[in-house]
């Protein structure tokens, strides 16, 4: 009989139940775990791998906008993440699956839906919440799969930027040298397409706000 790990990430522990027992009632195949945070799930899978889907939520402590899944998908890049969230704009929607998201489920799904969402996912598939158009490419489209190739130390170097922190207390954060904090500065730069730690700032802010809009209002690249 295979078994099946699933992670739960979300800090309300009744919700975290709740969605539990949903997954793991009367199906002896399913093995569900539970986080309160990133830093959980990381121990978690750190301690072993082997893990057929987690379950993230959008808004964490630590978590901010789509930070979460950048990094996770980031380091864990074999593990299916499904965004399960109160958020239901298409919009938000839509920029989770450009970000690499195997699936969405709203949290005001049915247990009935919940499971079909599972399972789908698990199959190879991606689950898309029913009534959600997702539209055709555009230039925000771009934008995602920029932010897509950010490795996971790129990805906390930028959230650290985005907090005003300068590259000798980002070295201090991560035990890394100076030269590698500049490195990683200049690899965010290139892979954004911007040319400076201003713009990479304000990149920053508008993902963790989900306002992807708003980051093409700041200046062009000069030539």
């Amino acid at each position: 009989m295979t078994r099946r790990r699933i992670i739960i990430v979300d800090d309300h522990p009744l919700f975290r139940a709740a969605l539990r027992q949903t997954l793991s009632g009367g199906d002896a195949t399913v093995t569900v775990e539970e986080a309160g945070d990133l830093a959980g799930l990381s121990a978690a899978l750190e301690a072993d791998r082997d893990c057929d889907l987690v379950l993230l939520d959008l808004n964490m402590p630590g978590v901010r906008g789509f930070s979460g899944l950048l990094l996770l998908r980031a380091q864990y890049p074999d593990i299916p993440v499904m965004i399960i969230s109160a958020v239901e704009d298409s919009t938000v929607v839509r920029r989770a699956f450009e970000l690499g998201a195997a699936g969405y489920l709203h949290k005001s799904a049915g247990p009935t839906e919940i499971r079909r969402a599972i399972e789908t996912v698990l199959s190879g598939e991606v689950f898309v919440p029913d009534g959600t158009l997702l539209s055709s490419d555009d230039d925000h489209t771009a934008l995602m799969r920029r932010l897509s190739t950010l490795t996971p130390q790129q990805v906390r170097v930028l959230m650290m930027l985005s907090d005003g922190l300068m590259n000798k207390q980002i070295a201090y954060e991560l035990t890394i040298s100076e030269a590698t904090v500049k490195a990683h500065v200049s690899a965010i730069l290139q892979k954004l397409d911007v040319d400076s730690r201003t713009q990479a700032v304000i990149a920053a802010a508008r993902i963790e706000d989900g306002q992807f809009e708003a980051l093409f209002s700041t200046s062009p690249k000069q030539p």
